[in-house]
């Protein structure tokens, strides 16, 4: 199978190794090594030049990298290799972008021409029968967890563990690299006002990449801050150390201004962490219990999560992530089995067309 990217964590989750092979991502010309973007796997060229390698053609993320009418020429291409083409919609609204004019006219493109269309919520199924009149399968996102989870122990992986439930509650958020769906500006304000209000009780930190695509943005943000958010500057994180990140937290906030899904949520989810975040596309159907609603400009909702986050803490929280670790692992198993039967379908659908066509 040819997918969309090959290597993205979800993709490697949500496919059975053992039933399906995904090719690897095609090297980009000019682009360092690794970088999977723009992906050629979707160009008529590496369609009309590998159609004999895979059987399917499944897309998933990267698709912002062309315009609609560049699409529109790859779903061709694979139309006439006689491959199927499925579609994850994991985002109505790009979180890469600010003006979703383009990716909208790219969702109008593919999502009525491909052949299957998946999504993860039926928050989400319900928005793009609303919106084309398709039906999709719903299949929840997988655990992307990178091995057995920690225990929470401190604020930081470097911290000494911290076990008294009278302790500071420990809230954190990353503010990545300051994409546009980020509103790292607006998470900052709301922090320092719950630190104005609840004082020595929560402990707040907010993470952001050593390199921006803002660097003002970046500079008003640490301003912001002043002294009573602590603001730490930090590569790119492995996703192990993003999980044990997480797990040493009492509530990740989730300051989308537009988006569909998270695996930000996913990831809480598995470790028993949880999300305060804004409401915006699918992002709280995702797992409903665990997610607490907030508005940045009204920072007394965030001081309330806070609150319930200092109510959740447990000391059975090690069993919760274990218990949810079983869970998961199960449901994996369950999606895999969903996508490798959509597969098959979708092969056995062009063999009956071919048949009759012949």
């Amino acid at each position: 199978m040819a997918s969309v990217p090959s290597q993205h964590p979800y993709v490697r989750a949500a496919v059975d190794p053992a039933t399906v092979d995904l090719l690897p991502d095609p090297s980009v010309p000019g682009a360092p090594a690794g970088q999977w973007w723009p992906p050629q796997t979707v160009t008529p060229a590496w369609i009309d030049a590998h159609a004999a390698e895979f059987d399917i053609l499944h897309l998933h993320f990267g698709l912002e990298s062309f315009d609609s009418d560049e699409i529109a020429a790859g779903l061709a291409a694979a139309r006439r290799a006689g491959r199927p083409v499925v579609y994850t919609v994991h985002d109505l609204d790009n979180p890469q972008l600010t003006d979703q004019a383009p990716y909208r006219a790219i969702l109008h493109t593919l999502v009525p021409a491909a052949d299957h269309l998946i999504t993860l919520t039926d928050a989400a199924a319900d928005e793009v029968r609303r919106r084309w009149n398709r039906e999709c399968t719903v299949l929840p996102h997988p655990t992307v967890l990178t091995g057995e989870p920690d225990a929470p122990t401190g604020t930081h992986a470097t911290d000494s563990p911290v076990t008294d439930a009278a302790s500071p509650v420990r809230v954190g958020v990353h503010v990545r690299d300051l994409r546009p769906n980020i509103d790292a500006l607006g998470a900052v304000r709301a922090l320092a006002v719950v630190a104005d209000l609840v004082g020595a009780e929560v402990d707040v930190v907010v993470l952001m990449n050593d390199r921006v695509r803002d660097t003002a943005l970046a500079e008003r943000v640490i301003a912001t801050a002043g002294d009573r958010v602590r603001i730490e500057r930090v590569g790119r994180l492995s996703d192990a150390a993003v999980e044990r990140w997480i797990a040493q937290l009492d509530l990740f906030v989730l300051p989308y201004r537009h988006g569909t899904h998270s695996g930000w949520v996913e990831l809480c989810w598995d470790l028993a962490t949880p999300v305060a975040g804004t409401l915006v596309g699918s992002v709280g159907a995702q797992h409903p219990s665990d997610f607490l609603a907030i508005d940045l400009d009204r920072p007394e909702t965030l001081v309330a999560a806070v609150d319930e986050a200092r109510r959740r803490r447990s000391t059975t929280r090690r069993d919760d992530v274990q218990r949810r670790r079983h869970d998961r692992l199960a449901e994996r198993e369950t999606v895999r089995d969903a996508h490798t039967a959509l597969y098959r379908d979708a092969l056995q659908r062009v063999a009956r067309a071919e048949r009759w066509s012949a």
